[in-house]
């Protein structure tokens, strides 16, 4: 057989030396009998196979970002040390799927051209070490993280059209090297089987289409509306969580509802609150060192006026927003304080703007006094009682008959034969797929899903149909007048069928060329 076209030896000289580390000359090889032996093949599907498994890697870590917020404030519990590990997963991830494509593509190139497939003891030691750490990000992700998994698959939803075009696309360049090392083995037996084994996965993926399902397979008349927004604490990405700023930030994107959490203090006033410690958002450490390891229910509303609760979304950034701020922005988070429920239900009655919120902590032995005091800020506040959307599900039917106009909120699905039915759902967003949504769409069921911050989940969320999302990222989820896409089933088809053609005429052209 003749040399593959374009193939030249100074160039698989060179792609030879960085594949095995050692400068091979073509005559070299002659002189040493050098060839691709059954061990140099099977390192070489080992290299594939990392390859894939980290590709996978890479897809779920663009994924879980939109949850990775979770994950730094886990991390600062545990250690006291603020750091967006996001960004130190994505290098991390993006060295490895490099290094791998890297070899990947010089096996593929060497293969096309003739030569030796001889990969050297330090790539093979890299390549174990890659797989390893690869291993250990999933087993963690499986036992620490196990919800991240059903957003995967959520995922597909929105990306499993492209994904397949992706593959098919992928699979059919791979037709170039596998043919050229078909028309190169003399062992039949193995030519058989890579060809039966390469039309099996290319019919499965010509195939593919008819087992993706995507919500936004749809006739854009059949869209529903956009849902509506509800600021996580806020606008979190553009002032200090749980403050006022971030409040009437949120008012800025449009929300229609601030969503928070409310403790209350020693002295029985209740605040805005999410953590258990005041550490991570206060200045406590420094102004009371020794009960800075405290409950923020042990401290009484004086001592919490003296915080600091805005200079530390400065000083950590939890978001990459943080550093496009204004001057007069980050003036005014270095002023923000904790704020009080009833500080809060004025500035939402002042804005017209509902406010929704969690009780904590929920096993507090006083929790029912808890209870108690912030019914009495809202009846005292006087804010129409249809804008305060009611979380907590203790002692819930003494808030029923104290404060009847209240919006009950559930944190659950309804139950069969419900005696009261539910008119407010609010729930993780990997807790209900789109036909659940739908379902509850139809009864009038309002369904409000957290914590959705990325385009492409409050796309799939859109063409759900979900009633409204909890954001952190309120200011980019408004300028969305559409979801990323939306695209007809009968549209669908036909890309489909001309991708699957051409992918074939490739792979024809392939063989025929390289016989």
């Amino acid at each position: 057989m003749a040399d593959p076209p374009g193939c030249c030896h100074p160039c698989a000289t060179c792609l030879l030396c960085l594949y095995s580390c050692q400068w091979i000359t073509t005559d070299k090889e002659k002189r040493k009998g050098l060839r691709t032996t059954k061990c140099d093949c099977s390192w070489f599907l080992f290299l594939f196979f990392v390859f894939l498994v980290t590709l996978v890697w890479l897809y779920f870590a663009i994924i879980i970002l939109n949850d990775f917020h979770n994950f730094n404030e886990f991390i600062f519990k545990q250690r006291k040390l603020w750091l967006d590990w996001s960004l130190v997963l994505l290098i991390a991830t993006a060295m490895l799927i490099t290094y791998s494509a890297v070899l990947l593509v010089l096996a593929l190139g060497l293969q096309l051209c003739g030569r030796p497939l001889k990969l050297h003891w330090l790539h093979k030691t890299l390549l174990i070490l890659t797989a390893l750490v690869v291993a250990a990000a999933f087993t963690g992700l499986r036992i620490k993280w196990a919800e991240e998994w059903r957003s995967a698959r959520i995922s597909l939803q929105a990306t499993g059209p492209f994904l397949h075009f992706g593959v098919v696309g992928g699979m059919t360049l791979l037709a170039w090297p596998l043919a050229s090392f078909i028309y190169r083995t003399c062992h039949t037996g193995l030519k058989v089987f890579l060809l039966l084994v390469y039309c099996a996965v290319m019919i499965a993926l010509y195939l593919a289409p008819l087992g993706i399902t995507s919500p936004c397979l749809m006739e854009e008349n059949q869209l529903p509306p956009k849902p509506a927004l509800i600021g996580h604490r806020g606008a979190p990405m553009l002032a200090p969580e749980n403050t006022l700023m971030s409040l009437y930030k949120a008012v800025d994107c449009d929300v229609q509802v601030f969503e928070t959490d409310v403790m209350v203090s020693a002295d029985g006033v209740p605040f805005l609150m999410h953590d258990e410690e005041l550490t991570r958002t206060t200045d406590v450490q420094d102004v009371f060192p020794e009960r800075a390891a405290l409950n923020s229910t042990a401290f009484n509303w004086t001592d919490l006026q003296q915080l600091d609760a805005g200079s530390w979304f400065l000083e950590r950034r939890p978001f990459p927003t943080v550093q496009s701020l204004s001057d007069g922005d980050r003036h005014q988070a270095k002023q923000q304080r904790i704020p009080s429920l009833e500080q809060a239900l004025e500035a939402a009655k002042q804005s017209n703007i509902s406010i929704m919120f969690d009780l904590r902590p929920e096993n507090h032995s006083d929790y029912q006094s808890f209870v108690n005091a912030t019914l009495e800020v809202i009846l005292q506040s006087g804010i129409p009682l249809q804008q305060v959307l009611w979380l907590p599900d203790g002692f819930r039917e003494q808030v029923k008959q104290q404060a009847p106009g209240l919006q009950q909120v559930y944190g659950r699905k309804r139950l069969q034969n419900e005696k009261e039915p539910l008119l407010r759902v609010n729930l993780p967003y990997q807790d209900m797929n789109s036909e659940e949504i739908r379902q509850y769409r139809q009864d009038n069921i309002s369904v409000n899903l957290y914590v959705v911050n990325q385009p492409w989940l409050f796309s799939v969320l859109w063409c759900s149909g979900v009633s409204s999302v909890t954001t952190n990222a309120c200011q980019v989820l408004k300028e969305m007048k559409h979801p990323i896409w939306l695209l007809p089933s009968s549209t669908y088809l036909m890309i489909w069928i001309v991708v699957d053609c051409a992918s074939f005429l490739v792979i024809l052209w392939a063989f025929l060329l390289l016989k």
